[in-house]
């Protein structure tokens, strides 16, 4: 969404209920203000990305569904804003009006959701377990093998999704990975992120629609994600870059399916950074259920450590390199 941005210029979105996630990428590509062709902040649930914008000084805009804008501005094109107007900068033709959110719009709303949430999180629940029934037996099935140039069996395994403070956790187990070299796995856009901290990944699976092409290119390994049905989304795009890749049937997220790869493919520790874990990470992704992770944790979770907000715990000893048991075991006498 926002690899093309430069400081200064002016996102044009569609993203109903900006989560913390993309704001905070906006933010970090010094976006001038941001124009959501959807509803920024609906009340459905408790999403803070609107307000993250705010709180940066960043003007923040709505703008009527029906207005059509996508399809009127290209990638790149220039607009300009001027009152509650938006125009194309190079004909000043007038695009659309625009529909100011504020901070005092969005604490009203934000009261609306928190008075939902018992009531969502019933029906958060309920859906799980009725998916849960269903999933069940494909689940447990063990994965198709793949031929990948890189070997699981044995080792321990790192799988970065881009979730909450994914960036923080990844940087907070720099130490571990470089004692114990494990294997890298990018869910889509994490594979960006392990580039970012200068690691090459040696898988990348997914739908393949967050990652960029450099990561593409730089992985051992691509699996694009098909589903129970056999679509697979991101095969075109693979095969229009010309990447050899595997395809892998798997039910559920792509995360899931990473996890699932690890774990029956023998590894022998699994460390999840940037998971979904939270009833807010799914609706974020506009998923009412968690059916499926919850399967794959139940399954798993004998060999899965998740770091996700590892960095919180701000010590020296956590992912050094000692066993596990032994790190936690002296941070536990430390806090004495």
């Amino acid at each position: 969404m926002t690899a093309s941005l430069r400081p200064g210029d002016i996102a044009i979105i569609e993203h109903t209920d900006i989560d913390e996630l993309a704001a905070r990428e906006l933010i970090e590509r010094k976006v001038k203000a941001v124009v959501n062709c959807a509803v920024s902040f609906t009340g459905e649930y408790e999403v803070q990305g609107a307000r993250l914008l705010l709180d940066m000084g960043i003007p923040l805009y709505d703008c009527p569904a029906q207005s059509g804008l996508p399809g009127e501005v290209s990638n790149g094109e220039k607009v300009v804003i001027d009152g509650h107007y938006l125009f194309r900068e190079r004909d000043k033709m007038m695009l659309t009006r625009l529909l100011p959110v504020t901070h005092e719009e969005w604490k009203v709303t934000y009261q609306k959701a928190k008075k939902n949430t018992s009531e969502r999180l019933a029906r958060f629940i309920d859906n799980t377990l009725h998916y849960a029934l269903r999933e069940k037996e494909n689940l447990f099935r063990p994965l198709p093998g793949l031929s990948l140039h890189t070997m699981i069996s044995g080792r321990h395994a790192v799988v970065v999704s881009r979730g909450r403070h994914y960036e923080e956790d990844l940087q907070a187990i720099r130490n571990y990975i470089t004692v114990y070299r494990p294997v890298l796995i990018g869910v889509d856009g994490g594979g960006d992120a392990l580039l970012a901290q200068g690691w090459r990944p040696d898988i990348i699976m997914g739908d393949m629609d967050s990652v960029s092409d450099q990561a593409l290119y730089e992985t051992k390994d691509v699996i694009v994600h098909a589903y129970a049905d056999g679509h697979a989304p991101g095969e075109e795009r693979i095969q229009s870059l010309g990447i050899p890749y595997h395809l892998l049937r798997a039910p559920g997220t792509s995360e899931d399916m990473a996890l699932l790869y690890a774990y029956d493919n023998k590894a022998s520790l699994i460390v999840g950074i940037g998971t979904h874990t939270s009833m807010e990470d799914f609706l974020e992704k506009n998923r009412h259920g968690m059916a499926s992770t919850l399967l794959v944790r139940m399954k798993v979770g004998s060999k899965l450590v998740d770091a996700r907000g590892i960095h919180h715990l701000h010590s020296p000893f956590i992912f050094t390199g000692l066993p596990l048991f032994r790190q936690l075991k002296t941070l536990m006498q430390t806090k004495r």
